[in-house]
C-alpha cells in the first residue's frame, strides 16, 4: 500500500531532490569582497576581481567564469523521478528494491561529483586552506542518501515478512 513507511521515505527523497535543485550546494568566499565561488545544481561559477588595465579608470571590475554542470541537475532529477516512481511500485517489492539500488548508485555519483567540484576544483580558488561552506542543497543530498537507505531497509523487511507468512500457510 502507498501508506507504508518506505513510501514516506521515497517521497522524502523526492522532496530532498527538489530542495537540491532549487538551492545552492556550496559557496566559498575569495580574498576580496566581491570574490565568490558557488556551486548549484546547474552551474559552477567563480567571480573574481580583475585588476584594471593601463589607460582605464582605476576601478576593479568583477569577472565571472561560469561552468555548466547540467549533468548534476540531470542526475538529481532522475533520482527524484525514480524515487517517486518507486512509491507506486508497492505491489512489487523486488522492483522497489532494485530502484532503491539504482538510486543509491546515482546518489553516490552525485556526491562524488559535488565533492570533486568542491574539494579539488574549488581548492584552487581563493584561500587554499578554506574549504568553503556547504549549503542546504548539499545537506538535502545527504538526507536523500539516508532516506534511501531507510526505504531500502523497510522494503526488505516487508519482503521478509511476506515470505515468512507464505511459509506458515
Amino acid at each position: 500500500m502507498i501508506q507504508r513507511v518506505q513510501s514516506i521515505f521515497l517521497v522524502l527523497i523526492t522532496i530532498c531532490m527538489v530542495v537540491a535543485l532549487a538551492n545552492p550546494i556550496w559557496v566559498k568566499m575569495g580574498r576580496q569582497s566581491p570574490e565568490i565561488a558557488q556551486l548549484t545544481a546547474l552551474e559552477y561559477s567563480q567571480q573574481q576581481v580583475v585588476a584594471p588595465q593601463a589607460g582605464l579608470p582605476q576601478q576593479l571590475a568583477p569577472a565571472t567564469a561560469v561552468t555548466p554542470v547540467w549533468y548534476l541537475a540531470l542526475l538529481i532529477a532522475i533520482v527524484g523521478v525514480i524515487s517517486l516512481y518507486a512509491v507506486f511500485q508497492y505491489r512489487n517489492r523486488l522492483t522497489q528494491t532494485a530502484l532503491c539500488a539504482v538510486n543509491a548508485i546515482m546518489l553516490t555519483a552525485i556526491m562524488g561529483i559535488v565533492l570533486y567540484r568542491t574539494l579539488y576544483m574549488g581548492k584552487s580558488y581563493g584561500n587554499p586552506g578554506d574549504q568553503g561552506d556547504y549549503l542546504p542543497g548539499f545537506y538535502a543530498l545527504i538526507a536523500a542518501l539516508i532516506f534511501n537507505a531507510l526505504a531500502n531497509r523497510f522494503i526488505r523487511r516487508d519482503e521478509k515478512l511476506v515470505r515468512g507468512s507464505d511459509r506458515l500457510r
